[in-house]
């Protein structure tokens, strides 16, 4: 297997933009050589633990409100593209994603990562829900088939917290400036949300590669 390190946030749309590529190129290869493990990076390192509404959160970050919306409506266009319905008008708040985060690190270490990163994807922009309040994220984590009652108690500490902030710094210091980043192999840098023909390609190249190698 080929280790495919994904660095993503989930309140990131181009991530969700991006991941929905990658799945789209994977199920085109069954016999695809990566083994993915998702990473943490914040796009709001410094978002109160509350998080904030998110239409000040978009009119301040862009510019104003038709900045936003010129921004979002190409985001919207593109994720259409790739077959996704995406409720963003009906979102109400930008949460603070580091207790999302510590949820998908602790359900890498059940195996079931990747199920929990679609289910925060969808469940914030398909869903419109607060991937930042706990009930919501208990009940994701309940539907990946974790312990309800120990994710509940693990949200209500700080375990894990320093981890991810960790984490989050080293991808920066390491030059990461934006997400989704792929890394695969360890070696080879894909930034942003590339289209399914570029990991087809990608996954075509490995292949034929690991098949070439004597055994």
């Amino acid at each position: 297997m080929i280790k495919l390190d994904i660095l993503s946030d989930p309140i990131c749309p181009w991530c969700y933009i991006g991941k929905t590529h990658l799945d789209r190129a994977l199920e085109a290869h069954a016999d695809h050589p990566f083994q993915i493990e998702w990473h943490p990076f914040q796009l709001n390192p410094e978002m109160a633990p509350e998080g904030m509404d998110r239409r000040a959160y978009l009119e301040g970050k862009f510019g104003g409100k038709a900045g936003a919306d010129e921004v979002y409506g190409r985001i919207a266009e593109t994720a259409k593209a790739a077959g996704l319905d995406l409720a963003l008008d009906a979102i109400e708040r930008t949460p603070n994603t580091l207790d999302a985060h510590r949820l998908i690190h602790w359900a890498g270490l059940e195996g079931r990562q990747t199920f929990v990163v679609s289910r925060l994807f969808k469940a914030y922009f398909e869903e419109a829900r607060d991937i930042g309040d706990h009930g919501v994220l208990l009940d994701i984590a309940e539907e990946a088939g974790l312990d309800r009652a120990m994710i509940e108690r693990l949200l209500q500490s700080d375990a894990d917290s320093e981890n991810i902030r960790a984490r989050d710094a080293h991808a920066r210091e390491r030059g990461v400036t934006g997400v989704p980043t792929f890394v695969v192999a360890n070696q080879h840098v894909v930034p942003g949300a590339q289209p399914p023909e570029l990991w087809e390609k990608v996954i075509e190249e490995l292949t034929a590669q690991q098949n070439a190698e004597p055994t």
